[in-house]
């Protein structure tokens, strides 16, 4: 049985990446032309085409998407969500369903795959971690980016996490930027996509359900530089506390 189950695992990943890039190849043009547009259009119009594709391609990869707390976003207020990293899914999962436009904080690697690197630049922020310069000049772009009325969408674990905690220790960027705007957080955890596309496993995938639940947010409102580390550790509990206590359901 275990032979059967790697052996279509590797069966469908292929399926699954053709169904990719055969959409993306559908969608590119349009993501293309969007990509010329000023801020903040080009986020607005970029979110309806991601929400879309993804829609569409999620559930065709038998990997539907169930959000819920899609209503502890309000009107007119703009979010630093932060998210659980467990998988290469969880960016397609997350940023589409984010109500609202939002921008994610992506290496520059990425941005320089033929084709999909496109799409990658157009909707992220890019930085060179080995560069100080680029990760001081993201920090502005965050910034930026909140001030135009976009959500910020990070992954404070910085990487997919391989360990066996819930999650991995959260770095400071998500807090320092969500302080100095003034900003609340949303936490929001991603539940299954470490079991789609395990760590440990290469070339190989299996389809199940997605949830991603977003929790009440969490102000930051007269906080200082000098609240981050406890910010930090109160949101890492909040998430991680969650996602121990939710693992297992279906909804």
């Amino acid at each position: 049985m275990k032979a059967v189950k790697n052996i279509l695992g590797h069966i469908f990943i292929v399926y699954a990446m053709i169904i990719f890039i055969i959409t993306m190849l559908i969608v590119f043009i349009p993501i293309w032309i969007i990509s010329y547009t000023p801020e903040p259009f080009r986020a607005r119009a970029l979110h309806i085409v991601f929400r879309v594709w993804m829609g569409i391609y999620m559930p065709l990869m038998l990997c539907p998407v169930f959000r819920k707390g899609k209503k502890n976003f309000k009107k007119g207020e703009r979010y630093v969500v932060v998210i659980n990293h467990n998988s290469l899914a969880d960016i397609p999962v997350s940023s589409p369903w984010i109500p609202g436009p939002n921008k994610t904080l992506a290496k520059v690697e990425m941005s320089k795959i033929p084709l999909f690197g496109v799409i990658y630049k157009c909707g992220s922020i890019i930085v060179d971690r080995k560069n100080e310069n680029s990760r001081r000049e993201s920090f502005t772009k965050m910034q930026e980016t909140l001030n135009m009325g976009i959500h910020l969408c990070l992954y404070p674990e910085g990487t997919r996490n391989k360990t066996s905690q819930p999650m991995q220790p959260f770095f400071d960027g998500a807090f320092v930027t969500a302080v100095k705007a003034q900003k609340p957080i949303m936490p929001g955890v991603i539940f299954n996509t470490g079991k789609i596309l395990p760590y440990y496993k290469k070339f190989w995938a299996l389809p199940m359900p997605v949830r991603i639940h977003f929790l009440e947010p969490i102000p930051t409102e007269g906080l200082t530089l000098n609240d981050v580390p406890a910010l930090k550790e109160r949101v890492h509990n909040i998430m991680s506390t969650y996602y121990v206590a939710n693992q297992n359901r279906k909804a």
